[in-house]
């Protein structure tokens, strides 16, 4: 069957399932360690001090892996993402007095660089399986990866709140080992060589971007997910975990529900933006769904303060807050791979990227310390702010005339180079 399918499907089939693979092993062991750190007695600053080295580590990556990438071929990057993701993996698997917080700090810088290259290499490959001239396609396959990757994530959360309660710490580690090994086996023989390398050979100064909507996007994609990550990350989970009496299980359960719908909505959301009404999006369309965004988390920190049901307030709020993260979230992907440029993609989508890493450790710092200093309405009256921030970077992003003539696109304003 995959025989008679076109190379370019099948290389897009095999990418997909090397990011999914690597996404359900980065989602479980980002829960395991939550929870079993805190089981062991740290505080929420101590679990986030954690992923540190992680989210550092992924802005360097984002950075410097665009420019790699381009150097020697999107095939290799992805590569070596998957096998740094068995090492990482691997670190965490000595005895538990080895544990010692530099130890697992390192193991998730590891971790760090594996997950962006892994991703990096994914988002770019797309752009270079998809004629410029089919916006729509495009935004559907960019949509597509990044929501069933999400999907996948939430999966992983369950299923390190699983293995956690049930096999323990290290051999839930040892069984996402051995299965990551074996996919990157598959990929070593299969992806396709040089896809992604550039025609001329990048300088290291062309890391940085040199288009102002690229720019502008990557400002406000690390808005976005530092909007995301200063509640999500550590304060949610220890705040269900101590204040609601939430188990693992649940907590796990959860999470994993909640990251699994945003991934749907993400992959869906190419309707929810226009393409009924015969356009893809553009900077008018990221202004609004943030706007729109930025209201979701400072309602909850105002319904918290007024005495109302904290589980219903944060179950129901991050119902919604996950719906309109989804939409901005695909908007975003689907942009960046439309401005980028195609020959050297792994650049601008590595810096992009970059942003978004930067975001994430912001977001996961304050996390810790906000929730551990103020609590959690303090890290959602923080979210809206970013938010808030994201939209007014927005509404400078380039805007399209007319798109999509019965099923085909015609862009009447530039997308790539300095728009």
């Amino acid at each position: 069957m995959l025989a008679r399918l076109s190379p370019d499907i099948r290389q897009y089939l095999l990418i997909t399932g090397n990011y999914w693979a690597f996404t359900l092993t980065d989602g479980a062991l980002r829960m395991l360690v939550v929870l079993h750190f805190h089981q062991l007695g740290y505080s929420p600053l101590q679990v986030a001090l954690l992923f540190l080295f992680y989210e550092i580590f992924g802005v360097i990556t984002n950075l410097v892996g665009g420019w790699l990438g381009a150097r020697i071929g999107l095939n290799r990057t992805m590569n070596i993402g998957l096998a740094m993701q068995v090492i990482a993996l691997s670190m965490l698997l000595v005895p538990a007095a080895w544990l010692t917080v530099p130890w697992v700090m390192t193991a998730q810088a590891l971790s760090g660089v594996a997950k962006d290259l892994n991703k990096m290499s994914a988002k770019s490959s797309i752009k270079l399986l998809v004629p410029g001239d089919q916006q729509g396609t495009l935004f559907r396959w960019v949509a597509a990866l990044t929501g069933s990757k999400n999907a996948l994530k939430g999966i992983g959360f369950f299923l390190g709140g699983a293995l956690l309660t049930t096999v323990g710490f290290a051999p839930a580690v040892a069984i996402m080992a051995s299965g990551l090994l074996m996919v990157w086996l598959l990929s070593l023989a299969m992806l396709k060589r040089d896809m992604g390398k550039a025609r001329s050979k990048p300088k290291f100064r062309d890391i940085l971007s040199k288009s102002r909507a690229i720019n502008l996007l990557s400002a406000a994609r690390m808005f976005l997910f530092g909007a995301r990550d200063v509640w999500f990350v550590v304060a949610v989970p220890v705040f269900m975990a101590t204040t609601l009496g939430w188990d693992f299980w649940k907590i796990g359960g959860f999470m994993a529900l909640w990251v699994i719908g945003y991934g749907v909505v993400q992959s869906v959301a190419p309707y929810f933006t226009g393409k009924r009404r015969g356009h893809v999006p553009d900077g008018r369309a990221a202004f609004a769904w943030a706007l729109l965004l930025a209201g979701v988390p400072a309602l909850m920190a105002l319904l918290l303060v007024q005495g109302h049901s904290a589980q219903a307030v944060l179950v129901a709020g991050l119902a919604v807050f996950g719906f309109v993260f989804a939409v901005n979230s695909s908007l975003h992907s689907y942009l960046i791979v439309s401005y980028a440029a195609e020959d050297g993609v792994s650049l601008d989508v590595g810096f992009y990227y970059m942003a978004n890493a930067m975001g994430r450790l912001v977001g996961t710092v304050l996390s810790g310390w906000i929730f551990q200093a103020y609590g959690l309405t303090a890290c959602l009256l923080v979210s809206a702010v970013f938010v808030a921030m994201a939209a007014l970077v927005s509404v400078a992003l380039p805007r399209h005339a007319k798109l999509l003539v019965d099923g085909e696109e015609a862009l009447h304003s530039r997308t790539t180079g300095d728009v």
